[in-house]
C-alpha cells in the first residue's frame, strides 16, 4: 500500500530540513507532494536554494495524507502559520488521528500557535523552546507523542525523517533506508 505525505514550503523554509524530509520519505517509497503556501510554485529557501513545488497548498485541501511534515526556517514558518489552507489540513490531520510532524521553529510557531500541541510533549529549535507550553523534553532530538512528531532543527533533520519513515512504514523500512544511506555502517 502506498503512503502519501505532504510537505508544505514557503519562501524562507529551511532548505536542509525540507530536502532531507522529502528525499528520505521518497527513498522509502512515499508519494510526497511538495506544496507552496505562498502562491508561487517556485520558493526560495532560507539559504537561497530554489525549490520547485508540485502544486499550491490550495490544491491539497481535498486530499487525505498519511503524514503532513513541516520544515522550519524563518520566515518560512510564519508563512506556514498564516496559511488558512494549511491550518485546516493540519486540524483535519489531527482530528482524524493521522500523522503530522514539524521540525525547528515549526513546532512552536505553527503547531503551538494553532493548538496542535495541546496535551503533547514536543521539541523544537532551542531558540524557540521558551514558546512551548511543555518544555520537559525540549532537548530531545525527536519526540513522538501520539500522532505528532517533532524535532529540533537542521542538525536532526535526517533523524527526524527516519522517524517519519518508521512511523509510516515500520522499523524494517527504516532499516532499509538507513542501509541505503550508509547510516551506522
Amino acid at each position: 500500500m502506498n503512503k502519501k505525505a505532504l510537505v508544505p514550503v514557503a519562501d524562507g523554509t529551511e532548505d536542509l530540513e525540507a530536502v532531507a524530509v522529502i528525499d528520505i520519505l521518497r527513498r522509502a517509497g512515499t508519494a510526497v507532494t511538495v506544496a507552496s503556501v505562498t502562491g508561487n510554485l517556485q520558493v526560495k529557501g532560507s539559504q537561497g536554494i530554489q525549490i520547485t513545488t508540485d502544486c499550491l497548498i490550495s490544491d491539497c485541501t481535498s486530499q487525505a495524507y498519511d503524514l503532513v511534515a513541516l520544515p522550519g526556517g524563518l520566515p518560512g514558518v510564519e508563512h506556514l502559520r498564516d496559511s488558512k489552507e494549511l491550518v485546516q489540513i493540519l486540524n483535519d490531520q489531527n482530528a482524524q488521528g493521522r500523522l503530522y510532524g514539524a521540525i525547528c521553529a515549526a513546532p512552536a510557531v505553527v503547531l503551538q500557535s494553532h493548538g496542535l500541541l495541546e496535551n503533547k510533549i514536543a521539541t523544537c529549535h532551542p531558540m524557540f523552546a521558551d514558546r512551548l507550553k511543555n518544555r520537559d523534553s525540549s532537548k530531545s532530538k525527536v519526540i513522538i507523542d501520539g500522532n505528532c512528531i517533532t524535532s529540533r532543527g537542521a542538525g536532526t533533520a535526517i533523524d527526524f525523517a527516519l522517524v517519519l519513515v518508521e512511523q509510516l512504514w515500520g522499523d524494517q523500512k527504516r532499516k532499509e533506508v538507513e542501509t541505503g544511506l550508509a547510516i551506522g555502517q
